[in-house]
Parts: C-alpha cells; sequence; structure tokens
C-alpha cells in the first residue's frame, strides 16, 4: 500500500479551495455580479462543468487530478482572453478567474507529483 507523502494533503487542500472557490466565482459572475446578458446567460454554465471533478478531488483521486490539470487551462484562457478584452468589473472577475485556474493547475501538477510511485530499482 502506497502512503503519500507528507505534502500530499497541503497540495489537495489548495488544489479543492481553488476549486471551491473558481466555482464559485464562475456562478457569481455569469448569475448576478457582471453576467454577459442582463439578467444571466448560459455561460453559467462554465461553473456547473466544474463541480464534475469536485468529488474526485476532494477524495484525492489521482486520475481526477490528471484530467483537471488539463480541463482548467480552458478556463485560463478565458480569464486571459476577457481580462484583456472587457472593461469594468468584467475584466477584474476574469483576473480571478485567471489566478485562481493558474492556482489549481499548479496545485494539481504537485498533487499529482507527490503521490506518484517512486521508482523501482532492481
Amino acid at each position: 500500500m502506497n502512503i503519500p507523502p507528507a505534502s500530499a494533503p497541503r497540495w489537495q487542500l489548495l488544489a479543492s479551495a481553488s476549486l471551491i472557490a473558481l466555482i464559485a466565482l464562475c456562478l457569481a459572475w455569469e448569475g448576478w455580479l457582471a453576467p454577459l446578458r442582463p439578467g444571466g446567460s448560459w455561460l453559467i454554465l462554465k461553473g456547473c462543468f466544474l463541480l464534475l471533478p469536485l468529488f474526485g478531488i476532494l477524495r484525492g483521486k489521482r486520475y481526477t487530478y490528471k484530467w483537471l490539470s488539463l480541463f482548467v487551462q480552458f478556463y485560463l484562457l478565458e480569464g486571459l482572453t476577457r481580462a484583456t478584452s472587457e472593461q469594468g468589473a468584467s475584466q477584474w472577475l476574469a483576473v480571478g478567474e485567471t489566478l485562481l485556474a493558474s492556482l489549481l493547475f499548479a496545485a494539481c501538477i504537485l498533487y499529482v507529483r507527490a503521490t506518484r510511485n517512486p521508482p523501482t530499482t532492481a
């Protein structure tokens, strides 16, 4: 049985917190803070897609961390695009999305590295 190193719970906590914060930011942004259209838009679904990996991240499933590190790059791309093309509240929310997506990406990569199997020497 593999026991994860001491640093793994730290990265799991950071990934969990940044994922939950990113979900809340996306839902609030497109729901009522600065929606693309008055009254909300279909872009609120981008926050719902982040609910798919939530339980795997909270349970420490290594496979979920791997595919989430690829999936979260779409949020990073959207945040960078909207941070440079929009004005006002949407611009600052996009900067927040960029920071949270970057933090989540780094935490996922560090968790995967901390929980990998050590190389076997024969």
